[in-house]
């Protein structure tokens, strides 16, 4: 049986039209922060990855940042995380993001945040690993990516065997509870990549 000691937030590093985005993620952070479960993002400091960080730190949690060296003029990595890491390039990025978790949740955000959901899924769907993936629907913001992949179940582009297993949170309260839940069932071992395969896939 695995426990989550950490969670992978993908998030938008902009606030977003809607201000329960940044609401949620301010929630979503002191709770991570209640819960001792170290927050690992993309590193910045605007946006929706700045309001989540900030309340976890607020709150008196744990944050590791990981940024591409590229970015950090633009994203402006935050001060306060205990730990951050500069990465050569995003797929390092995004490597180390997955090795550091235990579960991913997607809040809205951008076509970044899109792919880095996606990839997870993908990696997911191909039998890669089994942490949990989940996506905040703050405001229904995902609405039209779980149209998506429910049109694709029907036209039989995602088939039985190639399953795609997503949770969905409305609330924001849901989040941990829904993840707790599912990565109980889980080995260590099977939310592992045998070595090397993320830098492969």
């Amino acid at each position: 049986m695995s426990t989550i000691q950490s969670i992978c937030v993908y998030c938008g590093s902009g606030p977003g039209a809607d201000p329960a985005f940044a609401a949620g993620a301010k929630t979503f952070g002191k709770i991570l922060a209640k819960n001792n479960i170290r927050l690992v993002y993309g590193g910045g400091s605007v946006g929706l990855m700045g309001t989540i960080s900030s309340a976890v730190l607020e709150y008196g949690g744990q944050v590791t940042g990981i940024i591409p060296e590229f970015l950090r003029s633009l994203e402006k990595p935050s001060n306060g995380t205990q730990e951050l890491i500069v990465t050569r390039d995003m797929h390092e990025r995004k490597r180390i993001m997955f090795e550091r978790s235990d579960a991913f949740v997607a809040l809205p955000g951008g076509v970044g945040t899109l792919e880095e959901l996606v990839e997870q899924l993908t990696w997911a769907q191909l039998g890669r690993h089994k942490k949990p993936i989940l996506i905040a629907n703050i405001s229904g913001f995902w609405d039209p990516l779980c149209k998506l992949l429910d049109h694709m179940t029907d036209l039989k582009f995602i088939r039985p065997t190639l399953e795609v297993n997503a949770l969905v949170a409305n609330n924001i309260e849901d989040i941990l509870p829904k993840l707790i839940a599912a990565v109980q069932p889980v080995s260590e071992s099977e939310k592992l990549m045998q070595a090397g395969a993320a830098e492969r896939l």
